[in-house]
């Protein structure tokens, strides 16, 4: 390959950048002999599409002249109001004024880390935490704080003590609700404690939460912008309650920087599109439409869940490890003294993918840690590819003694 003519003339920070472990598997999920356990891709067959032609005809008929057109750099008010009713649905008061639509949930990760992060500042990830927001902010060149979690979420304990020493992070990153990629949830003793040491240390938070709305089972959590709104920027997304190729997302945040937010987006793109700004907002206008879609979805992916779960208790080895989510699209498995992503080409060798742990740190730990998503195979072809990937774990040598199979 030819050397970058380029490469004299790059930023600094291109040097920190490499490509997602996730986005790299992609090709590889797309080969019909190997079956995809790695990328976190709803399943949009289950949308129904004559009606969401029928939304998109709508608009392009009846509101064109707008639809076609640049739009506001906040979005479109319609839309502004349509999210907070879904907020709301999760407990969430909000001031269509304080929403900012963002080109999916990873822009508006992008500009919280343009807006707080200059170079070698602290923040407070989770670990592991979703690869995406890693990416995003990684740009930006942050120092990380990792906080370990347990299951029950992020260790407040760990984080505090981390604080009580002198730690001052810009923000602590969050996901609490069926966690990327540990599929744990943040328990509700641990968001009222958490909400209460942030605020007393000056820490903002920002809480990630694409997959609240996809529940299984137990009653909702209160929400972090819930328990402390001066405090929390709240992202959300229709990726997963819709479909992730409109690219709608949002940032609820406190006025002040929900201004600055603004004034960065507008720097970016000048505005989202007001095509799928205006779908998004008459798909929501009817809630029996999108509720009864969401429940639609949630019955697929409980299903797919409860596969997952049993074909690793059929395949998996003795020592193996894993977390039973209530909700979302994850199960994280621990396989001791195994390398994740050494073992990766042979498992894809076998027909079947998944994202190392690796992929899921600042620091790269994490290397007998893996990532299942069950949101996109049939129960049939989950089976199959655990079954794949459990006899190639079985072939390794045997692990160090290990408690219970689920965590």
């Amino acid at each position: 390959m030819p050397a970058d003519a380029f490469a004299e003339r790059y930023a600094a920070r291109i040097a920190g950048m490499t490509a997602s472990e996730v986005r790299a598997l992609f090709a590889v999920a797309a080969r019909p002999d190997v079956i995809s356990l790695a990328g976190g891709m709803p399943f949009v067959q289950a949308l129904p599409s004559d009606e969401v032609l029928r939304v998109v005809s709508q608009v392009v008929a009846e509101r064109a002249t707008v639809a076609l057109q640049y739009g506001a750099g906040s979005g479109q008010e319609g839309l502004k109001v349509r999210l907070t009713e879904l907020m709301a649905e999760q407990g969430i008061e909000a001031d269509p004024a304080d929403v900012l639509v963002t080109v999916g949930a990873q822009q508006a990760l992008d500009l919280v880390g343009k807006l707080f992060i200059d170079p070698g500042d602290p923040i407070a990830v989770e670990a592991p935490s979703y690869v995406g927001a890693l990416s995003a902010f990684s740009v930006y060149e942050p120092r990380y704080l990792q906080v370990p979690l347990d299951e029950h979420g992020l260790r407040v304990d760990e984080l505090e003590d981390a604080l009580r020493g002198g730690a001052r992070p810009s923000f602590l990153y969050v996901c609490p609700n069926f966690h990327n990629p540990a599929g744990v949830t943040l328990s509700t003793d641990r968001r009222h404690r958490l909400v209460e040491v942030c605020r007393s240390y000056g820490v903002p938070i920002v809480e990630d939460d694409p997959y609240g709305m996809l529940r299984f089972e137990g009653e909702p959590l209160p929400s972090l912008r819930s328990l402390d709104p001066g405090n929390v920027i709240y992202l959300g997304t229709l990726s997963k309650v819709f479909c992730p190729g409109i690219r709608i997302g949002w940032t609820l945040a406190p006025p002040e920087p929900t201004r600055q937010l603004v004034l960065l987006k507008e720097a970016a793109d000048l505005c989202s599109s007001n095509l799928n700004m205006l779908v998004a907002e008459t798909w929501l206008a009817d809630r029996g439409r999108w509720t009864g879609t969401l429940a639609s979805l949630v019955d697929v992916y409980r299903s797919r869940r409860d596969a997952c779960l049993a074909s690793l208790e059929r395949h998996f080895p003795a020592g193996a490890t894993w977390t039973r989510p209530g909700g979302g699209f994850y199960v994280w498995v621990t396989v001791p003294d195994a390398d994740t992503k050494a073992l990766l080409p042979a498992a894809v060798d076998r027909g079947v993918a998944y994202v190392p742990g690796t992929a899921f740190y600042p620091d790269g730990s994490g290397r007998d840690r893996l990532r299942l998503a069950f949101c996109y195979p049939p129960e049939d072809a989950i089976e199959e590819g655990v079954r794949r990937l459990g006899e190639l774990l079985t072939e390794l040598p045997a692990p160090s003694p290990a408690g219970s199979r689920t965590t």
